[in-house]
Formats: C-alpha cells, sequence, structure tokens
C-alpha cells in the first residue's frame, strides 16, 4: 500500500512494458472479435511527468525523456518503437498537458474498440480514486478499488467476451511476490484458458528469476515466453538492474515482435551504454 507508480512513471521498466502490451494489443485487434483486458495493478492510469512526484525521483529522464529528442533514436526505427512513441505522444496535446505519460489502463483505453471492454484494478485509495476520475466518462473501462490478485477469481472468465489479456504488474513490495505471483499466473490461466497471462517483474540479480519460472515450469504450464532487459550486468542485488515479462500463451510472432522492439531501447535506456535484452521461451507450446 505504501508504493505509487506516480514517482515512477515513464522509466525504463515503463518502455519496456508498454511496448510489449502493445505488440500484444496490436494482435487482438487483428480479429473483429471483442476482447477484454483485466489490468491487475493499475495505478492511475494516467500521469504528469511535471509533477512533484516524477519530479521528485526523475526517473522519467532516462526513460521516455531520452527518446524526446530524434537524435536518440536508431537510424531505422523498427515499426513496434514507432507505434509505441505515436501512441504516448498522442496524449500530450496543443491545448492539454505537455508532459503526460499514459500508464497501461490509458494506453489499452485508447485502442479500444465497441466491442472491447477493460477491467482496472487498484487497492490504493488515492489512486482507485484518480483512476475512477480519469475514466469516468468511458463506458468500456470499469474501475475497481480492490486487490488485483482477488480480482482473478471475480473477473475471469470475462463475460461473453473469449479473447483477451489479463496483465500483471505487482510491486514487489512483498519477499514471496514473485511466489505469489506465479500462482496468479497459473490461476488465471485455468480461469482464462483462451487468454494471454502477461506479468512484470523486477530484476535485481538473476537468482530470484530463475526460481520464477522453475516453479511455473513445475505448476505444468505450457507455452511460456519471458523478455528481459537490462540496464546492466544483474551483479548488485541492491540496484534494480533491469526488469522482465513473462507472457504465457504469446500470439504469433510475439517473440520476433519482442526483441525488435527490446534490441532498439536498451541501448538508448542503459546510462553507460551497456543495456541488451533477451526474450527466451521457458516452456514449450
Amino acid at each position: 500500500m505504501n508504493y505509487r507508480h506516480a514517482y515512477h512513471a515513464g522509466n525504463f521498466a515503463d518502455m519496456m512494458k508498454h511496448g510489449l502490451l502493445l505488440v500484444i494489443l496490436r494482435h487482438l485487434l487483428r480479429k473483429p472479435a471483442g476482447f477484454c483486458v483485466l489490468d491487475t495493478h493499475s495505478g492511475c492510469g494516467l500521469y504528469d511527468l511535471d509533477a512533484t512526484e516524477a519530479q521528485k525521483t526523475g526517473e522519467w529522464r532516462e526513460g521516455i525523456g531520452a527518446f524526446h529528442d530524434a537524435p536518440a533514436l536508431p537510424e531505422t526505427v523498427p515499426e513496434e518503437l514507432t507505434d509505441y512513441l505515436s501512441i504516448v505522444r498522442s496524449f500530450n496535446t496543443p491545448d492539454g498537458p505537455a508532459n503526460r505519460y499514459p500508464g497501461s489502463p490509458a494506453l489499452i483505453a485508447s485502442l479500444l474498440r465497441p466491442q472491447d471492454r477493460l477491467i482496472c484494478c487498484e487497492l490504493h485509495p488515492d489512486d482507485a480514486r484518480i483512476l475512477k476520475r480519469n475514466f469516468r466518462d468511458q463506458p468500456q473501462v470499469a474501475v475497481h478499488e480492490r486487490d488485483g490478485y482477488g480480482a482473478l477469481k471475480a473477473f475471469l472468465p470475462p463475460r461473453d467476451l473469449k479473447r483477451g489479456l489479463v496483465l500483471m504488474d505487482p510491486p514487489f513490495e512483498k519477499t514471496d511476490e514473485f511466489d505469489t505471483l506465479a500462482t496468479a499466473m497459473r490461476n488465471a490461466r485455468r480461469a482464462f484458458p483462451m487468454g494471454i497471462v502477461a506479468a512484470w517483474y523486477p530484476i535485481k540479480h538473476r537468482a530470484p528469476v530463475r526460481r520464477f519460472h522453475d516453479t511455473l515450469r513445475d505448476m505444468g504450464l505450457r507455452d511460456i515466453v519471458d523478455c528481459s532487459l537490462y540496464l546492466r550486468q544483474p551483479i548488485d542485488p541492491a540496484r534494480l538492474n533491469g526488469c522482465g515479462l513473462t507472457v504465457i500463451a504469446p500470439p504469433y510472432r510475439f517473440e520476433d515482435q519482442a526483441r525488435v522492439f527490446l534490441d532498439s531501447i536498451a541501448p538508448i535506456l542503459s546510462p553507460d551504454g551497456e543495456g541488451y535484452a533477451e526474450v527466451t521461451r521457458i516452456v514449450e507450446e
């Protein structure tokens, strides 16, 4: 309950997570049938990077801020990166705040068609209140002030929709979060067998991540791909050295597109230019 994403919005982890989220959403949008996204840890939904919280940490400057200048981009900008930057920039209009960053709810909601739905869950009362205000005029978006893990049982499978995505982005304030996350991914997959399940996690060193993936294997889950972005070698467990997104039942060509996107942002996001990315199949289909 202490975590507030407003301090971290637009940082390297957001860029990684949201770029891959867009890749998944674009696949869902290719079919006319509606889909549902359950966002279990939604935050506020939309952030002002000039606000006190974001300015206090300044994390966004080495994240999305590094892409504000065109010379920082690679010579050949892949479609996946262009799409992501275009969506982010669409939230900064001439007659509104000039430095806003969309969290996952705002990013998802901006792409919804009439037949699609978004369910947002946020436990922090202040953030839940802001989230409700941000989406009060969008009937396709439902906001619930509640624990995101508990929402899996309450909202899965989605009513009347067979396709979709479960996105989990917990704050990792608890020492057993990896175990909780693995169990939640298994439960989500069981309850929503036609859905994609994606979970973000921080990387300080490799051992906890290996145990996390071993747990998913031991649970008997199939068709798992892991994407990771490193700012530096993860040898100092006192630092946030990178982050990952583990995806169950990823869409067709997701691995290739994820690799292209991550390879295009990794060198720019790393302060020392040592950034790199990995896309690994953890379990076969």
